[in-house]
């Protein structure tokens, strides 16, 4: 915790567009994390997730990391045989898996076939549209109860949510609410890079 502590040394940047950048790849400013914090660091500029299992919460001044209607979009690249997630609708939590919230995947070639852009065990997408060791953009609107992902600007998943009771039990708490972001340290295997991780809050 204290090596993520020291690199707290700058804030948000604000764009004339409405986006709003929260990792800057100049510090961990304004995100928290609970076990393992040795799973993230800063690498030449972008966000290195590599190590046990850990989740790093956006925890800044930005909305006052309360987020319900937004864009997010992030460029990630994934090394071969990672994986990794984007968590939206999420709260802090000091240990174990996200109870909260919809995971956004990030997982390009994982032995877990189910990959980048799907909303996990919700939507799930079989299809893989980038590649390992290359840069790409990962994109998520929620407005109202739909949820848009895109890879590369291209659409793939288009959700609206609904019946959310006749789920499987392990998705009932994976609903549209309002909270924050995670990204998450999957295994000690999975070595994943964010940079110019940015929101738009969209009108509540």
């Amino acid at each position: 915790m204290a090596m993520v502590a020291a690199l707290f040394v700058s804030g948000p940047s604000f764009a004339q567009d409405g986006w709003i950048t929260i990792f800057n790849g100049k510090s961990l400013d304004g995100w928290k994390v609970g076990e393992n914090a040795n799973s993230f660091s800063l690498v030449d500029g972008a966000l290195q997730v590599a190590g046990p299992r850990a989740h790093l919460f956006y925890d800044g001044p930005v909305k006052n990391h309360m987020f319900k209607n937004f864009e997010f979009r992030a460029t990630v690249m994934t090394k071969p045989g990672s994986n990794s997630g984007i968590y939206f609708h999420t709260t802090y939590q000091e240990k174990g898996w996200p109870d909260l919230g919809y995971e956004v995947q990030v997982n390009n070639s994982h032995t877990d076939w189910i990959r980048t852009g799907s909303l996990y065990n919700v939507v799930n997408v079989k299809e893989t549209y980038v590649k390992d060791n290359e840069w790409y953009t990962e994109y998520v609107k929620v407005e109202g109860k739909h949820i848009t992902v895109k890879i590369n600007d291209r659409v793939v998943v288009d959700y609206e949510e609904a019946d959310v009771d006749k789920r499987d039990p392990d998705t009932i708490r994976r609903v549209i609410s309002s909270g924050t972001f995670a990204l998450q340290a999957h295994d000690p295997k999975s070595i994943v890079f964010y940079k110019q991780i940015q929101v738009r809050p969209l009108t509540e």
